[in-house]
């Protein structure tokens, strides 16, 4: 029974492997350059050598100002994209900028050193790594963002990293954006990426290219970061005005239903249940987030799922304007 729980988490966590394409980093990025000045990044969930979080930081370390970039990977010690994270030791890269002149992070520049351990995000090793760096960017298992965010959290490290939506209403991850301890950037939809070889084949978002390669596409990513960028603070423009036929309240909250973030009403002052969606344009200077609406689970955060006329509506996040 044991072996076959262990084989099905080793199954769950190559299912994780979704490899960011250099474009969607390049224009995610763009928006953080004040950051990264003078900063160490650790790239902590990446392959070594082909990872295209990597491969932008080295090319862009001088233009950054970066002092350091460190890159690890998990049960890796390969040059290989699609490694089959089946090494018990693992190695990491660093990169202190270019020495030779020619603008290019050649091999030799590259130091390779190796771990003891397998480059598991949470052991001793990789936390030391996580210690000493300022910035972290990188796409995380999502079957553990909960445990890789905490774990940002704890060490009190800025950061930026792709994740699921549906990790908006997750207690822990809501509680810290309702606290305005993180919050979205600026991709939020699809995405495509690439998956290794061994990934199962869905029905759907699925497809191999004319070199063989295979596709995963997302249409629930975004990313989560505490970076301060200019979309937070921009106020999100209300035209409509509030009736109460146009607007119920619900069932079992006394909140107002708002469908969507466009149709927020701009002489509204009480209480509204808005889609998660709205976090991609939340302003905290407009708006204050009380809570949400997305489980039978019922807590200081969650008051369980929204309901009209008895009919069960998506998740909500509760909100106020601010006066």
């Amino acid at each position: 029974m044991a072996g076959n729980e262990n084989l099905h988490r080793a199954n769950k966590q190559k299912e994780d492997e979704f490899y960011t394409q250099l474009s969607d980093i390049e224009n995610e990025l763009k928006h953080y350059k004040e950051h990264f000045k003078g900063k160490k990044v650790l790239c902590n969930c990446d392959d070594p050598f082909i990872s295209n979080f990597f491969k932008y930081f080295a090319l862009n370390f001088e233009t950054l100002q970066l002092k350091k970039l460190t890159t690890v990977c998990y049960k890796n010690k390969e040059i290989n994209l699609f490694s089959q994270n089946n090494s018990e030791q693992a190695i990491y890269l660093e990169y202190f900028g270019d020495k030779n002149g020619n603008n290019v992070p050649d091999i030799e520049e590259i130091g390779i050193k190796y771990l003891k351990g397998d480059g598991d995000f949470r052991s001793k090793e990789c936390i030391n790594l996580l210690y000493n760096a300022d910035i972290v960017v990188t796409n995380p298992p999502f079957s553990l963002f909960r445990e890789y965010v905490a774990q940002l959290i704890a060490y009190n490290k800025k950061f930026l990293i792709l994740g699921n939506q549906n990790a908006i209403t997750y207690k822990e991850i809501f509680s810290l954006m309702r606290d305005n301890k993180i919050w979205l950037g600026y991709k939020f939809g699809n995405m495509e990426f690439k998956v290794p070889d061994y990934y199962t084949p869905r029905k759907t978002r699925f497809w191999i290219d004319e070199k063989g390669d295979k596709w995963r596409s997302l249409g629930n990513i975004c990313w989560f970061t505490n970076l301060d960028i200019r979309k937070r603070h921009e106020d999100i423009i209300l035209y409509k005005n509030y009736t109460p036929e146009e607007y119920p309240k619900y069932d079992n909250y006394d909140a107002i239903n708002v469908d969507k973030t466009a149709d927020i009403p701009c002489d509204y002052f009480g209480v509204m249940g808005v889609p998660i969606t709205f976090m991609d344009k939340y302003n905290p200077e407009q708006f204050e987030i009380l809570g949400e609406m997305a489980s039978t689970t019922v807590d200081e955060y969650n008051f369980g799922y929204p309901y009209l006329n008895k009919q069960r509506k998506y998740a909500r996040i509760l909100i106020k304007r601010k006066q």
